[in-house]
């Protein structure tokens, strides 16, 4: 169910599962948005840390994206940005992708199945739900508040 509260701005997550950290910080980019055609992009960059002693495989993710009106999309495949990144212990590894809406807002939130190095262990760590936030425009959307450009610092 998509959260009713008022967000005002992209607004990342971290989540912490089995020691492994996955933050994610998102920003509207307005240079490959077109508000009057229904296209607002947003990106996102993430950070995978390890904080475990045994390395990890990134083997595939699964995402669940809610647009502003409640549909939703679920995006599932290997690895990550054509990757399937190994994680040493005490390591990280960072990408950055992409997510287009039709509507000003939306939100996104899933997992990546990672195998344990080592072992058999197969796990799923958590991507908490982060918001994506267009700039108010004269769309007919229900506008919220300014996001943060990929651009800019945090």
């Amino acid at each position: 169910m998509l959260d009713t509260a008022p967000v005002h701005a992209c607004r990342g997550s971290s989540a912490c599962t089995r020691g492994i950290d996955v933050h994610v910080e998102p920003a509207f980019i307005p240079d490959k948005s077109d508000p009057t055609a229904r296209r607002y992009i947003f990106g996102y960059r993430i950070r995978v840390s390890n904080g475990t002693r045994s390395g990890v495989q990134l083997l595939s993710r699964r995402w669940l994206i809610v647009d502003a009106h409640g549909r939703t999309d679920v995006v599932e495949g290997a690895g990550v940005i054509g990757q399937q990144p190994v994680i040493g212990p005490g390591e990280r590894f960072e990408y950055e992708s992409f997510c287009p809406l039709s509507t000003p807002w939306g939100t996104m939130e899933g997992h990546y199945r990672l195998s344990r190095l080592g072992s058999d262990e197969h796990f799923e760590a958590r991507i908490e739900r982060f918001y994506l936030v267009a700039p108010p425009a004269d769309s007919g959307e229900p506008a919220a508040g300014p996001g943060r450009r990929l651009d800019q610092p945090a």
